[in-house]
């Protein structure tokens, strides 16, 4: 699927803000590699969004990454080397996917709830490295998928899968999606993230997923519901 031109633009914006550039960078048609430069910045990011190349920093390793190419330093291990006598920990090699059109999906509405209640219910039923990463509890805006069918009157219903959004430079709904082991392959991390991007574009946001370079799951999900590939995303945080 591709994106619409106008929102490319807006996603080059966004970014270019969140990597400390000026807000035309991404967009100005070049082809090099841009250099962003920040002694005080706690975390070294490389980014590719739409062909374009990105490596931000301090200025240490910015100077040590300019020799490198691409495929170099979309390696984690790379930026951890690149790191390691300033305290480099991983947080990982990532897939950027945005999309500008409202999921389709056939069958009954959704049943979703916000309560804080489902949300703690929900990552009690995950994995904890799925809960730190995704973070449910911590979004903005929280969305649970649950299912009302087995519970007794009165009794808080199961929840299924959740998905919410933080907002990135008032332009991005960054996507965090969670999904118990128990209930996947069941198409509920779709549905659930359909109404988080329904109610991210009623906001007058673009959508944008995140997902682990290792993680084929999420990325299948992401395509399934209408996002596009754009770019990676590579990080490690640094001691400050």
């Amino acid at each position: 699927m591709d994106l619409d031109p106008g929102t490319v633009s807006i996603i080059q914006l966004a970014w270019s803000r969140l990597l400390g550039l000026h807000d035309g960078a991404l967009g100005d048609g070049g082809s090099d590699r841009l250099y962003s430069i920040d002694d005080d910045a706690p975390v070294l990011t490389f980014v590719t969004l739409f062909g374009r190349e990105v490596l931000s920093g301090p200025g240490w390793a910015v100077q040590a990454g300019r020799s490198l190419s691409g495929l170099d330093l979309r390696s984690h291990s790379t930026l951890l080397a690149l790191s390691r006598d300033h305290g480099g920990r991983g947080l990982g090699e990532a897939q950027l996917y945005f999309c500008d059109t409202l999921p389709q999906f056939e069958g009954p509405a959704a049943v979703v709830s916000s309560e804080a209640g489902l949300v703690r219910a929900l990552e009690r039923r995950c994995p904890p490295d799925d809960v730190a990463e995704a973070d449910l509890g911590g979004v903005e805006h929280p969305f649970v998928l649950v299912d009302e069918t087995d519970a007794p009157e009165a009794a808080q219903p199961t929840p299924l899968a959740g998905a919410g959004y933080d907002i990135w430079e008032g332009i991005l709904a960054h996507l965090a999606v969670i999904t118990p082991p128990d209930e996947r392959r069941k198409g509920y991390a779709g549905r659930i993230a359909a109404v988080a991007v329904e109610e991210a574009m009623a906001a007058g946001l673009v959508p944008q997923w995140r997902a682990r370079t290792d993680s084929t799951a999420s990325q299948r999900t992401a395509r399934r519901a209408g996002f596009a590939f754009a770019g990676t995303q590579t990080s490690v945080l640094l001691e400050t």
